[in-house]
């Protein structure tokens, strides 16, 4: 190369460049070429790059808005592109940069190929990886073997990937793994925003907390920022107390641990073995409880056989053991009173489960049927209490007050305390009803059969004793204080009455019907849930016949409710 030729080449880097390239174009093509702003040396090599000029030294160049740099470049101005070699770097804009050890550049497509050890950085968002393509007319940037896109919340990563600037869209594909302060997020596929740092969840995506919750969901999106998201498709969250909660729609806020549900809601606890459903609820993970309405059911799993309750409006929750304390007003402690002032260091993290059930109440089980208006269950002393116009079945026996008391022992019935016009009815025949009232009733149940019965407190009673051949005897009726009945294989045995007892046995045929029900009689046997989906039916109540309640609490001689007198066992109190 002659030495004029050195000098040219020299005058051209250090300014001309740029009036070259405009020489040697068309006019009307001068917005899209590629223009070689600076360079220290400009050579040809025509033998092993004819079509390109050689430059090196801070190398410059400019297409429209953008701007690149790097140590040499080969710059083929026929096909208004260039190869550049060593610290390239990219700059579009005052928002956009792109850097990497190779650039390769075509000004007609706009397609930059920056390769090893790339990194694009676009305002608080960093992409790395070792090949990088990026579209400009489309601005958007993608890689095909594996890369990462951190912001200033997460870190994300997968096999293929693509971003675009102007929308701050994030989409990865294979192996997605996205690493939180507070957790991390797996999936095959995944569309992130770095500006409002919101994951759009459109495949099969694993959320951890660590030892706290996992979220499994194919559908939806997660603020990765303010733990807030919605879950879409029968999506789970698991958390690591054993409770499990699944539904058609999740809004669920992680950080203060709520979960309002539509659709099919499913809130299992595998420690309690109950399930809270409905088609509509609310979690509250730090109560340890929520509710269900919209054919809201509970379903109790800790037994073999299954209990079943429906209400309008259930609700659960944990509630933790309190303690009293003696609250002195004077010094002698007149006038003092018991007060909760914290809770019991001696059960310290411990609680018992509270379920409020309200209106149109029904309850199924293979050992018991319940119906009333409202209910609660307090886990402390495993009792069920129900109220307004509660019935209670068991086998072919049924119970009905004012208030009804159920105490639970290992999941099943151990007594059921029927307090305030309290009713036991069991049918004999097609119109005859084994009867017994009074204020109180006490009803003990074992092995699932009922066992025994007292009733205290203006205790009457209507039987129909009968044969050895199950013929009727008579109608029994008698008045007392006290009865306690007692039965084997669901059949009356013998029965206890106090010294005060009256009673008469009537034939049959010498009673008037009416004379055979007690004042409070009713039978509600069409109310009774038949099966666990009959208690989502709402058939009309028994009307029950306009009495005076009998108040349990209405003064009356003690003596009289002890016992005094047994009766002998009698065959004609068996079938």
């Amino acid at each position: 190369m002659s030495k004029s030729h050195n000098i040219f080449s020299q005058w051209c880097c250090y300014g001309v460049c740029g009036l070259f390239c405009i020489a040697t174009s068309i006019p009307a093509m001068a917005q899209k070429m590629v223009y070689l702003e600076h360079c220290e040396t400009l050579n040809f090599d025509k033998k092993r790059l004819p079509d390109a000029q050689i430059l090196r030294g801070n190398v410059r160049f400019r297409h429209e808005d953008a701007l690149m740099f790097c140590d040499s470049a080969y710059f083929y101005e026929a096909t208004n592109s260039f190869d550049a070699f060593g610290h390239v770097r990219f700059e579009q804009g005052d928002t956009l940069q792109g850097f990497g050890d190779v650039l390769y550049y075509d000004g007609n497509t706009q397609l930059a190929r920056l390769r090893h050890n790339v990194r694009l950085i676009h305002k608080h968002t960093v992409l790395n990886t070792d090949s990088l393509n990026y579209d400009r007319p489309r601005n958007l940037a993608y890689y095909l073997a594996g890369g990462t896109i951190q912001d200033d919340v997460n870190l994300l990563s997968s096999v293929w990937g693509e971003y675009g600037p102007a929308t701050y869209r994030a989409l990865f594909r294979k192996t997605v793994h996205l690493q939180n302060e507070s957790f991390t997020l797996d999936a095959d596929t995944l569309i992130y925003n770095t500006q409002t740092n919101v994951a759009q969840l459109v495949s099969p995506t694993e959320i951890v907390y660590e030892g706290e919750t996992t979220i499994l969901s194919s559908n939806g999106w997660y603020n990765t920022e303010t733990e807030q998201s919605m879950l879409l498709d029968s999506s789970l969250i698991i958390h690591g107390n054993g409770k499990t909660l699944t539904g058609d729609t999740i809004f669920y806020d992680k950080h203060i641990g709520v979960g309002n549900v539509y659709g099919h809601m499913v809130l299992n606890d595998t420690v309690q073995k109950m399930s809270l459903c409905g088609n509509y609820g609310i979690v509250y993970e730090k109560e340890q409880g929520g509710f269900a309405t919209d054919s809201a059911y509970m379903l109790d799993w800790s037994q073999p056989n299954k209990s079943y309750i429906h209400a309008d409006t259930l609700f659960t929750e944990q509630v933790p053991y309190q303690h009293l304390i003696l609250l002195p007003r004077d010094s002698v402690l007149q006038d003092s009173a018991w007060v909760i002032t914290q809770y019991d260091s001696q059960y310290v993290d411990s609680t018992y489960r509270r379920v409020r059930a309200f209106f149109h109440v029904r309850a199924y089980s293979n050992d018991y049927q319940v119906v009333c208006d409202s209910m609660v269950y307090i886990g402390l002393d495993s009792t069920a209490t129900m109220y307004h116009e509660p019935v209670c079945w068991s086998d072919d026996n049924q119970i009905s007050a004012d208030t009804i008391f159920i105490y639970l022992r290992n999941g099943t019935i151990d007594y059921v305390h029927g307090v305030g016009s309290a009713l036991g009815v069991k049918q004999e025949g097609e119109e005859e009803f084994d009867q017994l009232s009074g204020k109180e009733m006490k009803a003990f149940i074992r092995d699932g059969e009922l066992k025994e019965v007292q009733v205290s407190g203006n205790a009457e009673t209507v039987f129909y004793p009968r044969n050895d051949d199950s013929t009727y005897v008579g109608v029994n009726k008698s008045q007392s204080s006290y009865v306690n009945l007692y039965l084997e294989n669901n059949h009356i045995h013998h029965v206890r009455f106090t010294t005060t007892t009256t009673g008469t046995l009537y034939p049959l045929d010498q009673i008037k019907p009416e004379e055979t029900r007690l004042v409070g009689f009713f039978w509600a046997v069409q109310e009774r849930p038949a099966n666990p989906q009959d208690i989502f039916n709402r058939p009309e109540r028994t009307v029950r016949p306009i009495q005076k309640s009998i108040s349990a609490t209405d003064d009356e001689n003690e003596e009289e409710k002890k016992p005094r007198k047994t009766s002998k066992p009698n065959n004609r109190y068996k079938k």
